[in-house]
This record gives structure tokens, C-alpha cells and sequence, in this order.
């Protein structure tokens, strides 16, 4: 038996073509990045101002409350921006669903009959 190499015939199709009809626009994918950097800014603001504002700046005042036995600003510090990080990455992966179906860029419809 003789050996081919292979030839590939056609253009390779996009992993994420399961929107055969729609294809992304210009103006769409502009506006699916907005929306995406618009949440991503919501969201590390939201982790910035909790482990820079109240684990660093507000430490002091946030002490004089206790959580669990712990200063408050100490826990917060210690733990409490890094449960609040784990749980914005949740809230990420929740919210870019609801956009990439909003904009037609979602991969859950993907076609299963390969």
C-alpha cells in the first residue's frame, strides 16, 4: 500500500458555526466586545474597591466590627476579596452567556450530529 498525503479539499469550517445563516458583523462584534468590557469593568471595580478599598484603605474603620471572631478589615483582607473574586468569576460566566446569545456568538447550540 502506497502512502497519500493528504489533501485537504475544502476551507475548514468554524469551530463555532453552529449559526450557519448569521454571520457576526462588524458592527455586532463591536458591540459584543463593548457589552464584554463593559462587564468585565463592572466587575473588577466592584473586586477593586473591595480588596483595595476595605482590605487597605478602610481597614482601620472596618475593624472596629467583628465577623466570625475576626476584624472585619482584617478579614475582609484575608479572605473576604478572594471569596468575592471566585464569585464575580461566577457571576462573569453567568452574565457572557446572556451576551454571547444576545449577540449570536454562543457556542450552546453547537451541532452535536458529527
Amino acid at each position: 500500500m502506497s502512502e497519500q498525503p493528504y489533501e485537504h479539499q475544502s476551507e475548514n469550517p468554524s469551530p463555532h458555526d453552529h449559526n450557519d445563516q448569521k454571520t457576526l458583523s462588524q458592527k455586532n462584534a463591536a458591540s459584543y466586545w463593548q457589552a464584554n468590557l463593559r462587564l468585565l469593568a463592572k466587575l473588577l471595580a466592584i473586586w477593586f474597591a473591595l480588596s483595595f478599598g476595605c482590605g487597605i484603605l478602610l481597614v482601620d474603620w472596618l475593624d472596629q466590627f467583628t465577623f466570625f471572631g475576626f476584624k472585619l478589615g482584617f478579614w475582609i483582607a484575608q479572605q473576604g476579596a478572594i471569596y468575592v473574586f471566585v464569585a464575580l468569576i461566577f457571576i462573569y460566566a453567568w452574565r457572557i452567556q446572556i451576551i454571547e446569545r444576545q449577540y449570536g456568538v454562543d457556542d450552546d447550540a453547537e451541532d452535536s450530529s458529527v
